[in-house]
């Protein structure tokens, strides 16, 4: 590199965005992430000693996934290659194997292949990489902000130690804005800034546990301020809520976010707190989630997890989802918020669930009878020869609209799927079929 290519390279790194100036370059600059990155930790031993085995890094943006496979390409001796799977293909994997091949042969050393958004890769595109994964040709780093147990082989998983990364604290993204706010080489140190306390816990605070996003927001309002006449730059609380005016939500439509807010959502109605269920909700109205999905979403709680324990349930959940797709955003919020919330709040019983499923069983596994033949259609010419319908006893022609007679095939005559617990409804619902002498 000559004189001119370094200065080029040296204007461009000052021209890099503060979030990509910041970003640790030693184990000891990243902020969080302690459960696998401390000090007494696996992967922060196996970095320091340059004996890292394949990883798979998962988590959302913003979290440290590529900075730490920076981290470990300042602190390996061995080669290090980065491709970005959206924008490559098998031809740039060949070239990064072939030239793997040819620096372990050659030099002894090995390569560490760093694979950025890896769930990008198709099947085909993965089962590439496992030969030489297991050989030894190259050490992989995935980075993948999708579920990799969904996303990434199975064979590469079973190959790979998969360490998930959690959205950083807002104490973490304090202290990265205090780094930024001092570094006088990579930040905003020679700045003449005064950032108020307040503005700068409201940029962590909005973040939600992205450091990219909170760095970006600050370097708007120092760019985007004018100094006073002593030359200070002031961060005030209002120039703050500027340059980040709304909170990331933590939500992909078509992935973890979708199916892990969902899965919380449910589970809080299940468990009869209204407040977490209203809480999900707005999460994922606020992300856009589609109405219709949720709306399907709570009939289908109101049967499993209320069922006959509170019948109204699923006649409000059912409304709800027909009144959504008449009614449209924003106003469906009131409409799912009520039928959440009763949901929520109604009696719980899974005896309805639990009915159909052990019928189902019972069906799968057991040589199933015919109809008792009293049971059987009769309402063509000829049934009665085949003995159809004869004997059948109609039970509004005896006292009470009852009368017993058996209506299970022999194989399966006396067995009760149905169980009703003794929660609402179902107490009065018990009493009525003990009172009938089934």
């Amino acid at each position: 590199m000559d004189l001119f290519d370094y200065m080029a390279n040296e204007n461009k790194k000052s021209e890099a965005p503060l979030a990509e100036r910041m970003r640790p370059k030693t184990l000891d600059e990243i902020v969080g992430q302690d459960d696998i990155l401390g000090h007494n930790k696996m992967l922060y031993r196996a970095i320091r000693a340059d004996k890292l085995s394949s990883v798979i890094f998962y988590g959302p943006p913003g979290t440290g996934k590529t900075t730490i496979a920076r981290v470990i390409a300042n602190t390996t001796s061995s080669e290090f290659m980065q491709i970005n799977a959206t924008s490559s293909g098998k031809k740039d994997m060949e070239e990064v194997v072939a030239r793997a091949k040819d620096t372990l042969g050659m030099y002894g050393r090995r390569t560490i292949l760093f694979i950025d958004e890896i769930h990008r890769f198709n099947k085909g595109q993965q089962d590439y990489l496992l030969p030489f994964v297991e050989d030894g040709t190259v050490i992989l780093i995935g980075a993948t902000t999708e579920n990799p147990y969904f996303e990434v082989n199975s064979a590469l998983l079973s190959r790979s130690i998969i360490f998930e990364l959690h959205p950083l604290t807002p104490e973490n993204i304090k202290a990265v804005l205090s780094r930024a706010l001092s570094d006088q080489t990579r930040g905003l140190g020679r700045l003449n800034i005064e950032a108020d306390p307040d503005a700068i816990d409201f940029l962590a605070d909005m973040a939600n546990g992205d450091a990219r996003r909170a760095l970006n927001a600050l370097e708007l309002a120092a760019v985007t301020t004018d100094p006073d006449r002593d030359g200070l730059i002031h961060i005030t609380m209002d120039v703050a809520q500027e340059c980040i005016q709304k909170r990331v939500i933590g939500y992909d439509k078509n992935g973890d976010g979708h199916y892990d807010t969902i899965s919380a959502f449910i589970k809080s109605m299940r468990g009869s707190d209204p407040d977490a269920a209203v809480y999900y909700l707005a999460k994922m109205l606020t992300a856009g989630e589609d109405v219709k999905f949720i709306a399907r979403r709570i009939m289908i709680c109101a049967s499993e997890d209320v069922g006959n324990a509170d019948p109204m349930a699923m006649v409000v959940a059912s409304s709800a989802a027909l009144e959504v797709e008449r009614v449209g955003m924003p106003e469906s919020q009131l409409i799912l918020s009520q039928a959440a919330i009763y949901v929520a709040c109604a009696p719980k019983s899974n005896s309805c669930t639990n009915a159909i499923y052990a019928a189902m069983d019972n069906v799968k596994s057991t040589i199933t009878d015919q109809e008792p033949a009293y049971l059987r259609d009769s309402h063509y010419s000829g049934a009665a020869k085949l003995g159809h319908g004869i004997g059948y006893k109609y039970p509004h022609d005896f006292p009470g609209h009852y009368v017993k007679q058996q209506y299970l095939p022999d194989s399966v005559q006396g067995m009760h799927f149905y169980q009703p617990s003794d929660q609402g409804e179902e107490v009065e619902i018990s009493k009525r079929l003990t009172s009938l002498d089934r």
